[in-house]
């Protein structure tokens, strides 16, 4: 019964550390987020200003435009969901593997085995969507507890035992 006071002030300084810990964990998160945010909207704006100052468009530049929508897409996905879609990391990966199969044509008008490696990998990584988005439908995600409204559930069940 004397140490019921160390044990109350254990969990006062074991919750405090807790909620300091999260609230640095988000903050660096968030952090993080805009400024990959910021630059890939940079870089994006930056390769367009290229292309206009180069006088015309080649279709490489239209696909490194999709690569940094996607790479975009990505991050206001995290942003609002906390979650990474896979198929957003693979989509990226295929138009990055689309432009180099076109630019090394285009520039070098020769098809070699480079070209069926390329396109093997393509066909790889269509093959991987595939399977995750089955796998998705066919074993849905468990949603998991944020912090936030574990701590609101235990508070309002802590309010129910006092009423």
């Amino acid at each position: 019964m004397k140490l019921r006071w160390a044990e109350n002030l254990r969990d006062g300084v074991h919750g405090l550390a807790e909620s300091l810990g999260n609230l640095l964990v988000e903050s660096f998160h968030y952090l993080a987020l805009f400024a990959i945010g910021a630059v890939t909207a940079w870089a994006a704006v930056m390769a367009f200003l290229g292309m206009v100052e180069k006088g015309h468009i080649s279709i490489d530049d239209i696909l490194l435009l999709f690569i940094y929508l996607e790479l975009g897409a990505m991050v206001g996905i995290y942003f609002k969901t906390n979650h990474m879609p896979v198929r957003f990391l693979i989509y990226v990966a295929i138009t990055a593997l689309t432009r180099l199969l076109i630019s090394d044509i285009s520039h070098h008008h020769r098809p070699d085995m480079g070209v069926v490696y390329v396109s093997g990998a393509i066909l790889l990584l269509a093959l991987a969507i595939l399977v995750v988005r089955f796998a998705s439908s066919r074993f849905p995600a468990v949603q998991s507890d944020s912090g936030l409204s574990r701590q609101r559930r235990e508070r309002d069940q802590g309010a129910e035992t006092l009423d």
